[in-house]
């Protein structure tokens, strides 16, 4: 007789040389190959700004008392800059003419005056304010007295001016909201330079030159979220550097005045009234401390070059 279970084996083997896939494990469905995620392309390479478009504007007599203008439009040419050179009695004209051509062809646009030519910059200003157009640069060189506050278009302001000056002496400020880059110099303490000579002086000129031919780059590393306002007098003949605006740097564990000065190539004065401390202050690490910011490096061999003036005017 049969062992029933050699009856089941037997036939177990049966089926299992009948269907020998039985015998081995379904193979895994293969997972699809992994989608790589789409890179995103770079951005296009930005637009490069055309060239700005300068407007210089001489005080009263220009023609006579503010030749330096002229200077300053012959260095600019000699840049590769257009840089015309107006009365400032044509002011609200001239104003006109630069709106109607940035609305036709907007680039960047500078203004620089002299005297009544520093008034008539900020006036140009304020007519670009009411249109909605940024004014990049303005460079008012000790305008008159009677020259309105700063508007809130205008990008970079820089004021260079003597406060005791009866024909200039425009202490220009500007208007609550400003948030554009600030700076104002007076320079009553050098016995050199007087209303007559100031917008002459070739190391003011060879600054400025240099900011319009940075001021894309400029613009595109310095934003005005961070800017601070700078006021200095500027102690007597000493250089003067144009400076935009500040920056709040935290003080570091063994920082002194001195060694911030230093490291950021700036004097030692201006660290000094930028913060409203003595030079010898002692500073706490983690205090916030304004430093002066160079639009430009400066030429710590130059000085300033101002022709003598017999008296101050």
């Amino acid at each position: 007789m049969i062992d029933p279970r050699r009856l089941v084996v037997l036939a177990a083997v049966a089926l299992l040389a009948l269907n020998p896939g039985m015998a081995t494990a379904s193979p895994a469905k293969p997972k699809p190959a992994a989608t790589p995620s789409a890179v995103p392309p770079p951005p296009p390479p930005a637009e490069p700004l055309p060239p700005p478009k300068i407007y210089l504007f001489r005080g009263a007599m220009g023609p006579i008392f503010s030749t330096g203008m002229d200077r300053l439009s012959e260095k600019l040419a000699q840049a590769g800059f257009s840089a015309d050179v107006y009365e400032f009695t044509v002011c609200r004209w001239i104003g006109d003419r630069a709106i109607a051509s940035y609305k036709e062809s907007p680039a960047p646009i500078v203004l620089i005056g002299h005297s009544m030519g520093g008034l008539c910059s900020v006036i140009i200003s304020e007519m670009a304010a009411k249109e909605n157009i940024p004014i990049s640069l303005v460079i008012t060189i000790d305008p008159a007295h009677a020259t309105d506050d700063v508007p809130v278009n205008v990008e970079r302001f820089i004021n260079i001016f003597l406060s005791d000056s009866v024909l200039g002496g425009g202490n220009v400020v500007a208007v609550p909201g400003f948030r554009g880059h600030y700076a104002s110099y007076d320079l009553k303490e050098n016995s050199r330079v007087s209303h007559i000579n100031i917008e002459k002086s070739d190391d003011i000129h060879r600054q400025i030159v240099e900011m319009v031919t940075r001021l894309p780059r400029i613009q595109a590393a310095q934003t005005e979220a961070d800017a601070v306002p700078l006021r200095y007098l500027v102690p007597g003949d000493t250089l003067v550097e144009l400076w935009d605006s500040g920056v709040r740097l935290p003080v570091r564990r063994g920082d002194t005045m001195e060694s911030i000065a230093a490291v950021n190539r700036v004097p030692l004065w201006s660290l000094a009234q930028s913060n409203s401390l003595p030079e010898n202050a002692t500073l706490t690490p983690g205090q916030s401390i304004v430093v002066p910011r160079h639009l430009t490096p400066p030429d710590v061999a130059a000085a300033i070059a101002v022709p003598a003036a017999p008296g101050r005017r």
